[in-house]
């Protein structure tokens, strides 16, 4: 694995970003609890979550500019600050104003650090080796949004919901000095003069937005897809299942520690498939069998093998994310790497936004089987746009040239 990945850059942001993940798990965990004991309605707290996934959709975008004006190294460093901040003070907050406001900063600190370490990632690894070094970086993530609850629990038991908030933030500081005194500086590639018409290194002008978006569109809809399937399933699975198949609370508790079993078991796996592969193709795969298990919570009615189906769906599903941004990394240029993860970032956040109302209001409506085959043909389309624009995967275009080039 070191040989595979020479660069210790890439092995700190990765330990950076699971302690990141370990705060993040800290504080999530205990975030919606925390609130309902302050007395808050359910739906103030879904309005607070949304502030959240505002602060994301609305800095996206400027996260790229921001990038390519003062450093990934630098970006990643003041985001990884102001999360800290953010979840240090949340819970001495007085009201719903001044919470909203650090929940907004929260998700605009969150994509700040999302789009800074996908871009010196992508930009540290080579093209043999992008989707496993993504696939390390959201093992990294996942490891810690498993430890972190266990630890909330011990914190909480230990001392108090607030002093677990506090160490979320120093382990949050902790990460954000890492990166500071450790992360060597942005490589040129990613520079802002590289991109310029009439760089010194004679590369190409600098691609526009929607010549960047059209490259990587599978990319975009695979995260929208995934952002808005993480958020609805999360939220209402439990529901479906508890009303539909007799599961107990306590059943549903462990739903998503099968999934997270099956991430991290099989997305470094599927990363080493797909960079010798192709990603796309291996997307197109693994998003067909991912839109089988959400059709099996339709149709299974035994807990143990509904249990197999999450196991399956995150070993699908959740792999399809690193993939995508390593398909993106192949298909755009070091310099414009800041633009497209900031784009892809737009996308998952978007599907995070949409994704709970949407759901929320077609199980209302029809019930959850409904709920269910909407998330399914969610993916099904997927599939489909990835058969349509196959070849934008270099990988596919190679294999086309040299079926052609073959003698008869």
């Amino acid at each position: 694995m070191l040989r595979r990945i020479p660069d210790r850059n890439i092995w700190l942001v990765n330990g950076a970003i699971f302690l990141l993940g370990l705060a993040y798990g800290i504080a999530i965990s205990l975030t919606a609890v925390f609130l309902d004991e302050r007395g808050f309605s359910k739906r103030d707290i879904g309005l607070l979550a949304s502030c959240f996934a505002l602060g994301i959709v609305l800095l996206s975008l400027p996260m790229g500019a921001l990038i390519r004006r003062f450093s990934a190294k630098a970006t990643l460093v003041l985001s990884l600050a102001g999360y800290a901040a953010a979840v240090g003070v949340f819970p001495y907050l007085p009201g719903f104003a001044s919470i909203a406001a650090v929940r907004f900063l929260d998700g605009a600190c969150s994509v700040g650090i999302w789009v800074s370490c996908e871009t010196i990632l992508l930009a540290r690894s080579d093209k043999d080796n992008k989707a496993f070094v993504t696939s390390l970086y959201a093992v990294s993530m996942a490891l810690g949004y498993v430890i972190g609850p266990l630890c909330a629990k011990g914190i909480v038991a230990l001392s108090s919901m607030p002093a677990a908030f506090v160490v979320s933030c120093v382990i949050s500081a902790l990460s954000a000095l890492l990166v500071l005194a450790r992360l060597d500086r942005d490589p040129p590639g990613m520079a802002e003069a590289h991109g310029e018409a009439g760089a010194p290194d004679g590369g190409e002008p600098q691609a526009t937005s929607a010549s960047i978006l059209w490259r990587i569109k599978t990319s975009c809809f695979a995260t929208f897809a995934y952002g808005y399937f993480q958020a609805s399933v999360v939220l209402f699975l439990p529901l479906y299942l508890m009303a539909s198949k007799g599961v107990t609370l306590e059943q549903t508790i462990l739903i998503p520690a099968f999934f997270a079993v099956g991430m991290l078991a099989f997305t470094n796996v599927f990363g080493r498939i797909g960079d010798r592969r192709g990603h796309l193709f291996l997307m197109r795969v693994l998003g067909a069998i991912g839109t089988l298990m959400i059709l099996g919570f339709v149709y299974l009615d035994r807990y143990e093998a509904m249990c197999a189906a999450v196991l399956v769906a995150g070993a699908t599903l959740a792999s399809i994310s690193p993939l995508s941004l390593a398909l993106q990394g192949v298909v755009t240029a070091p310099r414009d790497y800041s633009r497209a993860n900031s784009i892809y970032n737009v996308f998952y956040a978007a599907g995070m936004l949409l994704g709970p109302p949407a759901s929320s209001a077609l199980y209302e409506l029809s019930g959850g089987i409904a709920m269910l085959y909407h998330l399914a043909a969610l993916w099904a389309a997927f599939v489909v746009f990835a058969f349509v624009f196959a070849g934008d995967d270099p990988a596919a275009r190679r294999r086309e040239r040299g079926r052609v080039e073959a003698p008869a």
